[in-house]
């Protein structure tokens, strides 16, 4: 039998879904995949509801539905202060994974080098290689997560065509400082390189910290393609709707290569999302607001049981050392644990990492319930700490 694409012949299954298989397996707290256990806002979901009842259910324009693109650009201009023309320079997509696999199929030709900055969310050396373009690896590391401005220098060549940045960064929980962002900038506008942003946390931002995007920065206005995800902002992650923001000499090869994998997205969900981008700024506050207390209250607990707990700017997650728990060997062997023996399932950090990765960092998801925060903290307790928990009773 002939070969199928190396690219994906024999990857690994998703370490998301992995998790999630083995947290089902065991009956255990499902901290590892990165998804909301309540459903976001029910005014939303009625649009959604009563567009799909009142039609009309057949193809929306390519693009997306002008409400949403409307919307979309309103957004940018309210929120950062950008000027975006919602004709030309917005395309709605079925989710961020398919505005990130779009982009770089239009924008990546073979032998091309695209900067990725780990650790990376899954999907993106895959994506790169498929498209053949060549992964270039530049490394922000824990504990205090910081990015080697040296190595990002070196890693621009004449051949580098684009960089990839997650900001607010996924597993890391960082926000770029203006100072990262600035020479990620003057290294694109000196090298003339592309910028694929994945700004899907943008508004899960804490700390009275701001999200600001890198096509803010000088010389980045018609070389960023900002990428946005209904899913994050309104916790309705099922929907797979995402949105692309560029200038219009990008957006319009993004969109053939759109036509050819979804072509478009469902109406009635484009729609609602167009409505939710509207509301006050008081939704937007509430919402990171509300991650924020759950962020204190999984690592107030998670510190009480001798983790200890990264920094986190941002997103759904907390990173956390394990080096003095001495529960195994390295970070892959302590989450099979925890999910088999304490009944909690999280994240090893090394999955992110394409090679020589740090070993002794776990990743936790706190954008659920407060009693299934508390529920994980107990059986971690029960498990690491079992006297405590036996005299407690």
């Amino acid at each position: 039998m002939k070969p199928t694409n190396p690219v994906f012949t024999g990857l690994q299954t998703t370490i998301f879904e992995t998790m999630s298989r083995l947290a089902m397996a065991h009956g255990a707290v499902n901290l590892g995949q990165g998804f909301p256990d309540v459903d976001g806002p029910e005014d939303i979901r009625r649009v959604a509801a009563e567009a799909l009842i009142d039609g009309p259910n057949q193809y929306p324009p390519m693009l997306g539905l002008p409400d949403l693109r409307k919307a979309v650009a309103d957004a940018n201009k309210r929120f950062y202060g950008l000027d975006i023309d919602w004709q030309t320079e917005v395309l709605i997509t079925s989710g961020a994974t398919e505005a990130l696999a779009d982009t770089i199929m239009a924008l990546v030709e073979p032998g091309d080098e695209v900067i990725l900055i780990e650790p990376l969310y899954d999907c993106y050396m895959p994506l790169v290689q498929r498209a053949g373009g060549i992964p270039v690896r530049v490394r922000v590391t824990p504990p205090s997560w910081d990015l080697d401005l040296e190595a990002l220098g070196e890693a621009f060549t004449e051949n580098t065509k684009a960089i990839l940045i997650n900001n607010p960064m996924n597993p890391a929980a960082k926000v770029f400082s203006d100072k990262e962002l600035n020479q990620i900038a003057n290294l694109c506008v000196q090298h003339d390189v592309f910028a694929i942003c994945d700004e899907v946390y943008e508004h899960l931002v804490f700390d009275d910290q701001s999200h600001w995007p890198l096509m803010n920065f000088t010389g980045m206005r018609n070389r960023c393609v900002r990428i946005g995800s209904a899913g994050k902002t309104f916790s309705l992650t099922g929907w797979k709707v995402g949105y692309i923001t560029g200038p219009a000499e990008l957006i319009d090869p993004i969109a053939k290569a759109h036509q050819y994998v979804t072509f478009t997205t469902p109406p009635n969900l484009q729609k609602a999302v167009a409505f939710g981008l509207a509301k006050e700024n008081d939704y937007y506050e509430g919402l990171a607001g509300d991650l924020q207390q759950k962020r204190d209250r999984m690592a107030k607990g998670l510190e009480a049981l001798g983790f200890k707990v990264l920094p986190c700017a941002a997103t759904y997650f907390l990173t956390c050392d394990i080096s003095g728990l001495g529960i195994g060997e390295d970070d892959v062997s302590v989450c099979k644990k925890l999910v088999e023996e304490a009944g909690v399932a999280v994240v090893p950090v090394s999955a992110f990492y394409a090679d020589h990765a740090p070993t002794h960092f776990v990743r936790f998801c706190f954008c659920k319930k407060d009693d299934v925060i508390d529920e994980a903290l107990s059986r971690l307790s029960a498990y690491l700490l079992p006297e405590t928990a036996l005299a407690s009773r």
